[in-house]
């Protein structure tokens, strides 16, 4: 007996390492759109994918799921889980948007969701405890292959955070990966909520540092935030993929083994564009999807006459409808010499015909409102300067500009009209803006340095109250484009 169990042994041993495949499928930003517009996107469509996949995957979020639409802004985020518990997901990063219903709303997101939640960035403030939910990593079989997840959070919470803070990402990451690699893991993937599109020549930042610096260590690096889509991208040895945003589409990733030595020699993305008459929905998450509706948003406020879209169709505009028809409604509220906006405000176009409160809930999710102040030509051409590195971030009625690139991607040749006139440095302008840029969110840093009490309230209405208003004179038309020229 014993000589058959010593056979059975080194027949065994001789066998090769057999072959795997794992499966990992990636979203981000997908901001509360839980149904398709226009046969794109939504939850059904994305259970459908997975339906038809293979069985054992791995099933990842890049944050910003708990803000963005009517489900998620009257659950504080808690309909955004609970459809990510249904459709089984593993685990997802932290975006800003997670903490939209500050600290208590983060907590109780966290007590909701059946998915890990992976952050090594997000420690607790002096005095504090780090929920049990919030892990810097998890690993998790797939398939057969032993893959370690690492999770870094965005570090500009929407909302400041009183109970957690944030540390430098790629310290977070070392230590994580350190604590990670005593595991002996076959693959590492880090999932954050920051974009490739940020690294930038002149400017790199740490999403790019880690392909620098982590080559060898990391396989994969999932991101998000900016909205951008990167499939197949590759620094220092190791692939990154963006998935968009809007559950408009799901990415891929395919991990091959050697079938002799064990190794992983060959990853790959795929994104998969979640097209209704494509992919179709599958019925029971439709159903689930629809039981988490918002009653009466659906109603007609208004008409536009044609398409307003968020991408401009002209190479050298750097502007789009959507974002100056915001700023023109904006000077159409309160008269004011400039209105800005900023872009990442304005989260979806607008269909032509029939508008929804929906609609505009969807395009401009946030309980903004406007304020005013009075600022020098010298304060306008640094902030409108700030503004389209990378990308332009904001929006003009009342200021048009033109501008020239470096290959390092600084701003030379910067020519500004206000009202049809040179822009001057000396002159005092009345300047409009929404709160939240007011306040010095994402784009507006530039209003800390403002006097304390420069900056006036404009009005009680919201921005969206601003927007619905608009529709009372009628269709409207949407703005051209040609006030942010790229020459």
């Amino acid at each position: 007996m014993k000589k058959i169990f010593i056979l059975l042994l080194s027949f065994f041993a001789a066998l090769p390492l057999a072959a795997k495949t794992a499966t990992i499928y990636h979203t981000s930003d997908t901001h509360g759109f839980f149904y398709p517009k226009n046969g794109q996107g939504g939850a059904a469509a994305l259970a459908a994918v997975l339906a038809a996949g293979p069985k054992n995957y791995l099933l990842l979020d890049g944050g910003d799921f708990a803000e963005g639409t009517v489900e998620t802004q009257r659950s504080n985020g808690l309909k955004a889980v609970s459809l990510m518990n249904r459709l089984g997901y593993d685990a997802a990063t932290v975006g800003n948007h997670e903490f939209a219903f500050r600290d208590d709303g983060f907590d109780a997101l966290l007590e909701a969701a059946r998915f890990d939640v992976l952050a090594a960035n997000l420690v607790p403030a002096a005095g504090e405890k780090l929920p049990k939910r919030v892990k810097p990593y998890q690993l998790y079989n797939v398939n057969g292959m032993k893959v370690a997840v690492i999770g870094l959070a965005n570090r500009n919470p929407t909302k400041k955070s009183q109970k957690y803070k944030f540390i430098k990402p790629l310290a977070a990451l070392e230590k994580a990966l350190q604590e990670a690699e005593k595991q002996q893991p076959d693959a590492v993937v880090v999932l954050v909520h920051d974009s490739l599109a940020d690294d930038r020549p002149g400017s790199p930042n740490y999403i790019g540092d880690i392909g620098r610096q982590f080559g060898g260590r990391v396989q994969v690096v999932l991101g998000g935030h900016a909205h951008k889509i990167f499939q197949n991208e590759w620094r220092g040895g190791i692939l990154f993929a963006e998935s968009g945003c809007h559950f408009q589409n799901v990415t891929k990733i395919t991990l091959e083994t050697d079938d002799k030595t064990g190794k992983i020699t060959d990853i790959r993305s795929e994104l998969i564009a979640l097209n209704t008459a494509q992919t179709g929905e599958d019925k029971k998450m439709k159903a689930y999807a629809q039981s988490l509706r918002e009653p009466g948003v659906d109603e007609v406020i208004g008409q536009t006459a044609a398409a307003f879209s968020k991408k401009s169709f002209i190479p050298t505009h750097q502007d789009d409808p959507v974002d100056n028809w915001v700023a023109d409604a904006t000077c159409r509220y309160t008269p004011a010499d400039v209105c800005i906006h900023n872009t990442g405000g304005a989260r979806v176009g607008l269909p032509k015909g029939d508008i929804t409160r929906r609609d505009i809930i969807d395009l401009y999710p946030f309980d903004n409102t406007v304020v005013t102040a009075t600022v020098s030509g010298a304060f306008l051409k640094k902030l409108v300067a700030g503004g389209v590195v990378p990308w332009n971030r904001l929006a003009y009625s009342g200021l048009t500009f033109s501008y020239k690139k470096t290959k390092k991607g600084k701003i030379k040749k910067l020519k500004i009209w206000v009202r049809g006139e040179r822009l001057q440095d000396d002159k005092q302008y009345t300047l409009a803006v929404n709160s939240y840029v007011a306040g010095g969110g994402s784009e507006g840093k530039l209003f800390k340095t403002l006097p304390q009490g420069s900056i006036r309230p404009a009005g009680q209405l919201t921005m969206r109250q601003i927007l619905e208003a608009d529709f009372k004179n009628g269709p409207l038309t949407p703005p051209a484009t040609g006030r942010v020229v790229q020459k």
